[in-house]
């Protein structure tokens, strides 16, 4: 897939200095390799490449001329598999010795976006009695995706799982935190992945239709296997990872600081086309 993601910021008055991040590059792994990759900008800019903590390719680069409009472009080709399933799958008791929670400590641990809360908690509880963790996380994924409704502009990038699950509304980064939070209430290591979304499991080749910007989750059960709670669907060809994290704070498309004008206007356009 060719999947090109643009981002427009307009401002009031001239910038005179940005300092930039864009998480924009495909993750190469089992599941993905990336034929191409180029982040551009416009004003050009000189930018450097560095790998972060969670293993995401991260282009910065700082802008001093003066500007209002900036464009930031990623532009990808990548192949991509669906999940092969784990071979050795762990059970409860697997999960709970210490050598496992020490080695996936951060992916157990609740965080500002996907905090512990008691009543999910207890349904967490529910969710997994009588029933094995492959089939948990399966579990946790189609429930958030029958008890949410999927409505875009209730909620924003700072709003945690629990400010979602009150409204019963949300996006796929909120069903996202929200099943996190389902899982590391039950012991499961799970993280928080942010990508693009090919809205058609059949779509023609060489067609460019609207793709998304996506988040979904990847549970340790013996390996890493993902699912997507917004669609409740096992993640696909039709995913494309490009970060993953405790949740979306350490995986943003792109952050900064700039002095100068104030924003006025963001556009992001995501463009899909299927190659072969």
């Amino acid at each position: 897939m060719r999947v090109v993601h643009t981002t427009g910021f307009a401002y009031d008055a001239p910038v005179t200095s940005s300092y930039n991040e864009a998480r924009l590059t495909p993750r190469g792994d089992s599941r993905q390799t990336v034929v191409l990759n180029r982040v551009e900008t416009d004003p050009a800019t000189r930018s450097y490449r560095y790998t972060d903590y969670w293993g995401t390719a991260v282009t910065a680069f700082d802008l001093h001329a003066p500007h209002t409009e900036l464009e930031v472009t990623g532009l990808s080709v990548v192949e991509t598999e669906p999940f092969t399933a784990v071979r050795d799958s762990v059970d409860w008791a697997g999960l709970s010795e210490d050598a496992v929670r020490d080695r996936f400590d951060e992916q157990l641990a609740h965080t500002t976006y996907a905090p512990r809360d008691d009543e999910l908690a207890g349904v967490a509880e529910e969710l997994s009695a009588g029933r094995s963790p492959d089939e948990a996380v399966v579990a946790a994924c189609r429930w958030v995706y029958d008890e949410m409704s999927y409505v875009p502009g209730t909620t924003g990038v700072h709003t945690s799982a629990i400010e979602a699950w009150g409204e019963r509304k949300g996006v796929c980064q909120d069903y996202a935190h929200l099943t996190l939070v389902l899982l590391r209430s039950m012991g499961i290591p799970s993280r928080y992945v942010s990508g693009y979304l090919h809205p058609k499991a059949d779509a023609a080749l060489n067609e460019t239709v609207e793709g998304q910007s996506h988040a979904w989750i990847e549970a340790w059960t013996g390996g890493w296997w993902g699912y997507d709670p917004t669609n409740a669907i096992p993640v696909r060809e039709q995913h494309v990872s490009v970060g993953f994290g405790r949740d979306y704070k350490d995986v943003p498309p792109l952050k900064g600081i700039f002095s100068g004008g104030r924003a006025t206007d963001l556009e992001v356009v995501v463009e899909i086309t299927r190659l072969a």
